[in-house]
C-alpha cells in the first residue's frame, strides 16, 4: 500500500458505521503507515510509535495522527524522519508529531500532563519494539509516581473545562470530546485507572464500556457526515447521523448521546470526589457526624450507617437527597444501590414528611441539581415521580433552549429557589418550577397535559385543593406573562383584563412573575433581562392593580416612559444610540419603523426587542439591537444611515438585496425555522388590530414586513418586537385608513397574503 487508505474499501464500505468504522479505518492507517516505515532503508535504534487518541485507537476521521518517532540516539534519525514525515503529509492528513529519545520524552511528560498522559497509550507501528517497550513501562512507572500531583491536575483542568463546556447529558447541542460525561472524561478515567486502579470500582469500568462506543460511534459519523473535524454536535446535523447510526429519528439519537453522557459523567464525578477526599485525608483527620436517621457525613461524603432503616424509611432517600444539598456532599453510589433496591415506596399519599422534605430539598437552590441528578442515577426520581419518566433526557428541538427537557426543569426549580422570598407560598413556587413543562414528554399540548399531570402528582403528595388550583394554574398559564408583556401593549386596559381573567388572584400572578423569571433564566441566557424584566413587572403589577379593584392605568408604563414624551414635546428629530439601545424620535409618516429597521439591517444590526409610540403626529421607538459590526466599529455610520432613511435619502432595498447575495449562504441556522405565519387579534385591544408575525429570522426581515403594512395603508400605532434565537416573532398594533380596527376579512386575508411574501422574499 503505497498511499494513506483515504480512498480505501473501508470508508467507502457502507455497512461499517460507527465505533467500528473508527477500529477498521485504524487498522487501516496501521497498516499503511507500517508499509511506510518498513519502507525506510536504515532504522535501527529507531521505531515509530502511535501516542494518545491514536494510540488507544480512538482514531475518527477528523483526528490528528499522533505520532512519535523514538530513537537511541545512534543512527541518522532526521532523514528517517523526514522519509516517514513527507508521506503523511503528502496525503493530507493533520499530523501531531515528535522525535525524541525515550529520556527527552520522560524528561517532558514529567511536568507536561498531555505528554504524560498521550504515553500511557503508546504502542508500536514500526520498527525498534524494545524501544517503546521501554518507555512504555518507564511512562507508566513515572505517572504512578507523580500520581497525587498529575491527578489534582487532571482534576483542576476538569472543573475549568466542564464551566466553558457544559454537559454532554443536557446540552442540545453538545460537544462530544470536552462537554462534562463526554470523551476527555471516558479518557481521564483510563488515566486514574493506570495511576491507581483502587479509585475505580470493577462495575464502574465495565458501566463506561457502552457509553464509550456510542460517543465514539456518533463522533465517527458526525466527522463523516459534516467532513469537519469539529466534535460539537449541532441540531443541524442531529438527523443525518441518527439515520446513519439507524435510530429512529434524532430524539432517539440524543437520548442515547445523553445517557452516555450521565454515564460517564456520573462516574467521573465519583472518582474526582475519591481523589479530593483521598488529598484531604492526608492533610486533616478523617470526621464521621451524625445527621440523623442512620445517614452520615463523612469526609463529605454521604454514608449509611448501618442502623439505617433501608427497608422501612420509604423517606430515606429523600432525607439522603436534602442531607446531600445542605452540606453539599457527594452521594456514594453504594448508597444509591441500597436505596433503590431495597427502599419501600411512598404511600399514597405521601405522609407530610415527605412533602416538606422534598420542598425543602428544592428550597436548596442549585445544590439540589446534582443531588436530584444522583437520584435519577439510580431510577429514584421515577420511583417518587412516576410521570417524569417521559422527560428524562428528551431534547428540545430548538436553539433556543440550552438544556433537555429534565435538566431545564430542575434548573428552573433552582432559580425559582432564589426568588423564594419574593412570595408568600415557596413550596408552590419551587414546585410549579419543577413541574410547568412536564407535559412536554407526552402528546399533545404541553400545558393542557402538564395540568393533567400537575393535578396527579400534587394529590398524591397530599395537598389541599386550593393549592392544587394554583399549581394547575401555574402549570397552564406559565407562559402567559412572558407572551404578554413581549407582544401585547400593556397600556391596553383590555390586556391586562385578559390576564387577570386568565389568572384570577393576586397570589397566582406572584408566583407566575417569579416563575416567569425563573423559567426564562433556565432556558439560555438571552431569555432575560433588563428589558423583558421591566416588561413582566408591569404587566404584574397592572393586573395586580386590577385584581385589587384599582385602575391598571395608574402603574408607570414601562414604555414611553416621561422623558419619551418630553422629547416628543420639543418637536424635534432625535436619533441617538447608547449601550445597544437606539432611540428615534421623528415625525410621525408613513413608513417610518420600516425605514428605522431596513437602515440597521444594512450594518447587519439585529433588532433584539423594539417598543414603538406616537402620539400628536410624532413617533418615538426605543430599540433593543445587538450583533453587527458597526454596533462596535463605527456607530456613528449606523445613526447617520439612520437619519438618511428618516429623509428617504437611502436605497435601502436595493442595499439590502444586495447584502442578503452576500450573506445568503454564512448563516448557520442549528433548528428547525420557525413556520412563516400571521395571527390576527381584533379582541385584545379595544382600539386596534393586533397582528402577531412569525417567521424565522433574516436580513432585512422587519424592513421587509412593515414595507408591506405601508404598501397596504396601515398605520403602526405600537409595535413590540423580539427575537427568539434564529426566529422572529413581532407584535404590530395596527389601524387602517380610517384610523379604525381592521375587521374586514378580505383586506385582513390580503394583509396576511403580502406579509408572508415579504417574509419569504430577499428584499
Amino acid at each position: 500500500m503505497n498511499s494513506i487508505p483515504a480512498t480505501s474499501a473501508v470508508l467507502a464500505d457502507s455497512t461499517l458505521v460507527g465505533a467500528a468504522l473508527s477500529r477498521a479505518y485504524t487498522a487501516e492507517v496501521d497498516a499503511w503507515l507500517k508499509s511506510v516505515v518498513d519502507g525506510v532503508g536504515d532504522k535501527k535504534g529507531v521505531a515509530l510509535a502511535a501516542v494518545g487518541g491514536y494510540g488507544r485507537g480512538d482514531l475518527s476521521l477528523g483526528s490528528d495522527l499522533d505520532l512519535l518517532l523514538l530513537h537511541d540516539g545512534s543512527g541518522a534519525v532526521a532523514e528517517v524522519a523526514e522519509a516517514i514525515w513527507y508521506p503523511i503529509w503528502d496525503s493530507g492528513m493533520k499530523l501531531g508529531h515528535a522525535v525524541r529519545t525515550p529520556e527527552e520524552a520522560l524528561d517532558l511528560a514529567a511536568d507536561d500532563l498531555d505528554t504524560a498522559t498521550s504515553l500511557l497509550d503508546i504502542r508500536l507501528i514500526g520498527g525498534s519494539a524494545a524501544l517503546v517497550e521501554e518507555l512504555a513501562r518507564r511512562s507508566l512507572e513515572q505517572w504512578r509516581e507523580s500520581a497525587d500531583r498529575m491527578l489534582s491536575r487532571i482534576a483542576e483542568n476538569s472543573r475549568e473545562r466542564h464551566a466553558t463546556s457544559g454537559e454532554v447529558a443536557f446540552l442540545l447541542e453538545p460537544d462530544l470530546k470536552l462537554s462534562q460525561g463526554g470523551l476527555r472524561d471516558r479518557h481521564i478515567l483510563h488515566w486514574v485507572d493506570l495511576a491507581d486502579s483502587s479509585l475505580l470500582r470493577d462495575s464502574e469500568r465495565t458501566g463506561v464500556a457502552g457509553p464509550h462506543e456510542t460517543l465514539m460511534s456518533v463522533r465517527m459519523e458526525l466527522h463523516r457526515s459534516t467532513g469537519r473535524a469539529s466534535n460539537k454536535l449541532l441540531l443541524q446535523d442531529q438527523d443525518e447521523v441518527a439515520s446513519v447510526l439507524h435510530y429512529s429519528d434524532a430524539d432517539d439519537l440524543m437520548a442515547d448521546v445523553a445517557a452516555a453522557g450521565r454515564t460517564i459523567s456520573w462516574v467521573h464525578d465519583a472518582v474526582m470526589h475519591r481523589i479530593h477526599v483521598r488529598s484531604s485525608q492526608r492533610r486533616w483527620r478523617r470526621t464521621t457526624r451524625s445527621l440523623g436517621h442512620g445517614v452520615q457525613l463523612v469526609d463529605e461524603t454521604l454514608r449509611l450507617a448501618p442502623e439505617a432503616d433501608v427497608h422501612h424509611d420509604a423517606v430515606l432517600p429523600l432525607r439522603v437527597g436534602l442531607a446531600a444539598a445542605r452540606h453539599e456532599a457527594f452521594i456514594e453510589r453504594d448508597v444509591l444501590d441500597r436505596l433503590a433496591a431495597s427502599t419501600a415506596r411512598l404511600t399514597d399519599p405521601w405522609p407530610d414528611e415527605a412533602r416538606e422534605i422534598f420542598v425543602d430539598l428544592l428550597l436548596e437552590g442549585s445544590s439540589a441539581i446534582q443531588v436530584m441528578e444522583a437520584l435519577d442515577q439510580v431510577d429514584l426520581v421515577t420511583r417518587i415521580l412516576p410521570e417524569w419518566a417521559p422527560n428524562r433526557s428528551r431534547p428540545q428541538r430548538n436553539a433556543y433552549h440550552r438544556f433537555t427537557v429534565d435538566r431545564h426543569l430542575f434548573e428552573a426549580a433552582a432559580e425559582a429557589a432564589r426568588l423564594a422570598d419574593r412570595v408568600e407560598r415557596p413550596d408552590l413556587l419551587v414546585l410549579g418550577a419543577l413541574f410547568h413543562d412536564i407535559g412536554k414528554g407526552y402528546p399533545g399540548d404541553h400545558s393542557v397535559v402538564g395540568v393533567e399531570l400537575v393535578h396527579r402528582i400534587a394529590v398524591r403528595m397530599g395537598y389541599e385543593p386550593a393549592d392544587i388550583e394554583t399549581l394547575e394554574a401555574m402549570v397552564r398559564h406559565h407562559l402567559l406573562l412572558p407572551d404578554v408583556a413581549s407582544r401585547r401593549d400593556l397600556e391596553d386596559e383590555g390586556t391586562v383584563r385578559f390576564v387577570a381573567e386568565e389568572v384570577g388572584s393576586v397570589g397566582t400572578v406572584e408566583l407566575l412573575a417569579a416563575l416567569t423569571e425563573a423559567d426564562s433564566i433556565a432556558t439560555s441566557p438571552a431569555a432575560w433581562g433588563p428589558w423583558k424584566a421591566e416588561l413582566v413587572r408591569e404587566l404584574a403589577e397592572r393586573t395586580t392593580r386590577y385584581l385589587t379593584g384599582g385602575s391598571p392605568m395608574e402603574v408607570a408604563p414601562a414604555f414611553p416612559q416621561p422623558e419619551h414624551l418630553a422629547l416628543l414635546e420639543t418637536g424635534e428629530e432625535v436619533v441617538r444610540l447608547v449601550d445597544h439601545r437606539l432611540l428615534v424620535v421623528t415625525p410621525d409618516r408613513p413608513g417610518t419603523f420600516s425605514r428605522v429597521a431596513g437602515a440597521l439591517a444594512l450594518h447587519g444590526v439585529e433588532i433584539l426587542g423594539a417598543n414603538l409610540h406616537t402620539e400628536g403626529g410624532w413617533a418615538v421607538e426605543e430599540i433593543r439591537v445587538g450583533g453587527g459590526i458597526g454596533l462596535e466599529e463605527r456607530p456613528d455610520r449606523v445613526t447617520d444611515d439612520v437619519r438618511l432613511a428618516l429623509r428617504r435619502r437611502l436605497a435601502i432595498t436595493a442595499r439590502l438585496l444586495r447584502r442578503a447575495r452576500t450573506y445568503r449562504y454564512q448563516r448557520i441556522t442549528t433548528a428547525q425555522p420557525a413556520t412563516p405565519q400571521v395571527v390576527v387579534d381584533n379582541e385584545t385591544s379595544s382600539t386596534a388590530t393586533v397582528l402577531e408575525v412569525t417567521g424565522p429570522d433574516s436580513i432585512g426581515f422587519l424592513f421587509r414586513v412593515t414595507r408591506a403594512f405601508v404598501e397596504l395603508d396601515l398605520d403602526i400605532v405600537r409595535a413590540k418586537v423580539q427575537t427568539l434565537g434564529d426566529d422572529v416573532i413581532d407584535s404590530f398594533y395596527v389601524r387602517g385608513p380610517d384610523g379604525e380596527k381592521v375587521v374586514d376579512a378580505e383586506y385582513l386575508a390580503e394583509i396576511e397574503m403580502a406579509v408572508l411574501s415579504a417574509i419569504r422574499s430577499d428584499a
